[in-house]
């Protein structure tokens, strides 16, 4: 009877022991349910305005356009990097697409700190009126040789205010599941704040507030789930065909600084201008 006890009590504490290490890559608040999340703490009053819940409380804040600098430099680079694939020289993974968000909010259980940095692919959000054109053109070409879908990423990039929002950068969660959670995933649910670095000169910060859009989200509405299709087929445009669709994530532009080392920079704010 002691030897049946004995075996129970190990067993159970073998149960116990890979419970606890299952739940690492998670945190003490479970955001999902039926397999998607809702981000209750974000709020879209209108196109150019949204409200944020933090520490309890609803803060309002004005989107703010990336100015023609930030534009200039980000288009010039993404040009270079096309240019240098067609050719076959290796493009660097400095400049706009590599935004590295610094979060903070809530702590992984495998960690004693609440904030996390991860670098992240960071596109352009196309406008509600063109959204749909552009989805067509990719889906129209995505069966093309890679030289031709080259020829049409460089077309959007350098009619760059035609097809998309200044107000608003667009990436993917790609890691994040009901499974296993990334610390940017959880920090930004808990506290959507970030602050997404580029490396590069000139070099750039964007203090944003991200909303995140699960795929499976049966209330997105048309706009939403449209940005959610055109960022999967974007990713799948260049880098191949993918087995599902990915969260999506919306980076809105609320102030933009010049951290380049130059002496009328080293991090000052340039959206909104200072007075």
């Amino acid at each position: 009877m002691r030897k049946i006890i004995m075996i129970l009590v190990l067993t159970l504490l073998a149960i116990n022991v890979q419970a606890e290490t299952d739940n690492l890559e998670h945190s003490k608040i479970n955001f999902w349910k039926d397999g998607y999340f809702v981000q209750n703490n974000i709020k879209i009053l209108s196109d150019d305005h949204i409200s944020v819940k933090i520490d309890n409380k609803w803060e309002n804040y004005t989107l703010m356009p990336l100015p023609d600098k930030f534009i200039k430099w980000s288009v010039e680079r993404r040009l270079q990097t096309l240019e240098d694939i067609k050719t076959g020289k290796m493009p660097s993974f400095a400049g706009p697409h590599n935004g590295i968000v610094a979060s903070y909010g809530i702590k992984r259980n495998d960690s004693q700190f609440m904030i996390n940095n991860a670098v992240k692919g960071m596109g352009y959000t196309p406008k509600k009126e063109k959204i749909d054109e552009v989805i067509k053109m990719l889906k129209d070409t995505k069966e093309k040789d890679f030289q031709s879908k080259l020829k049409i990423l460089e077309y959007l990039y350098t009619n760059i205010d035609t097809f998309f929002d200044r107000e608003k950068l667009l990436s993917l969660e790609l890691y994040s599941t009901k499974e296993f959670e990334t610390g940017t995933f959880l920090n930004q649910m808990a506290y959507p704040k970030v602050a997404i670095v580029f490396l590069d000169i000139p070099s750039f910060e964007v203090k944003s507030i991200p909303h995140l859009l699960h795929p499976d989200n049966p209330d997105l509405n048309k706009y939403e789930k449209d940005i959610v299709e055109y960022v999967n087929l974007i990713h799948s445009y260049f880098h191949g065909k993918f087995s599902k669709m990915f969260i999506a994530v919306i980076y809105n532009v609320i102030e933009v600084y010049d951290n380049s080392p130059k002496s009328e920079a080293r991090g000052r704010r340039i959206v909104p201008p200072l007075p």
